[in-house]
């Protein structure tokens, strides 16, 4: 991954901050950490990371905020330990357990069967605890108000759902299995573990949770906040639209017809296309329209 390094003489350039988020951190905490750490204000986060939850928080620094609507979208990878057995009021071990159903009857070949199920398209009911507004306010707070909150269901995809160990313990009477999730946005991970645990009628929430992929940035590319605080590293505006999107190069004079908002000629793709200068400066995020390609934004204007 190319990085680039903050000069403390000169203000901050446009990138995006792959960050391994620590447990117990709120998004919006590590957000406020960054814009201290980077001397701007301009920065957000490509969707949030419960505080239980550790492991990659895309956050965008200037002209790069623009390119986290493209992110939010993107499928991610996860990293789990759901324990069957017991169910808690928030789906995870922050909330108080509300259930204790022995879970010792069951077997690993049932526990497959069930993971099973929840594996491609399936209709999800988010936790009531969640972030999603309801009128206008969050769920957790109506939650937290005393309000019986109750979730529409919604699509998600679940592309991936493996068990890589099944641990039995307190006596047997819990199961403990460490998984991997891929699925895709606006799933929530709690949820397949309460939903694993009512299948099996057993109750379950998660007690681990660790982010290793959001599209295509992974974990091994992330940054504490410690080390950030010693040597603020980003990937630049152009490397990390040229990773999102299909490169397209442009000509000079592409390049200036681009720069006024004006439309050029169809990409070869459908799909969003990163459009570059000659001189490798990223120019806009073209769509195509018909027989022509629209610049959706525009990143470098004409002087």
């Amino acid at each position: 991954m190319k990085t680039a390094q903050q000069n403390p003489t000169e203000p901050i350039g446009s990138g995006l901050v792959i960050i391994d988020k620590p447990q117990g951190w709120t998004s919006h905490d590590v957000v406020g950490r960054t814009r201290r750490l980077a001397g701007t204000r301009k920065v957000g986060h490509a969707g949030t990371l419960d505080p239980m939850a550790t492991g990659v928080l895309v956050l965008g620094i200037n002209k790069a905020t623009r390119l986290l609507t493209y992110i939010v979208g993107a499928n991610k990878t996860y990293t789990a330990t759901i324990r069957l057995g017991e169910s808690t009021i928030t789906d995870d071990a922050e909330g108080e357990i509300v259930q204790k159903r022995i879970a010792a009857a069951l077997t690993e070949e049932q526990v497959h069967e069930a993971v099973a199920k929840l594996r491609g398209p399936i209709e999800q009911v988010p936790s009531s605890v969640s972030a999603i507004k309801v009128n206008g306010e969050r769920a957790y707070a109506r939650v937290r108000a005393g309000e019986d909150v109750k979730l529409a269901a919604r699509p998600v995809t679940i592309h991936k759902f493996e068990i890589h160990e099944i641990r039995r313990e307190r006596a047997g009477k819990v199961l403990d299995l460490d998984v991997t999730v891929e699925c895709s946005s606006g799933t929530y991970i709690r949820a397949l573990a309460r939903d694993l645990g009512e299948d099996l009628n057993v109750g379950g929430h998660l007690t681990a949770l660790r982010r290793t992929e959001v599209g295509p940035y992974t974990l091994d590319r992330a940054r504490t906040l410690e080390q950030l605080a010693e040597n603020f590293e980003y990937l630049p505006l152009e490397d990390a639209a040229d990773a999102l999107f299909t490169r397209r190069d442009l000509t000079e004079q592409e390049r200036a017809e681009l720069s006024y908002g004006r439309r050029i000629s169809s990409n070869e793709t459908n799909e969003v296309t990163a459009a570059f200068a000659p001189d490798g400066t990223l120019v806009a995020l073209l769509k195509n329209k018909g027989e022509e390609a629209k610049p959706e934004l525009v990143f470098a204007t004409a002087s």
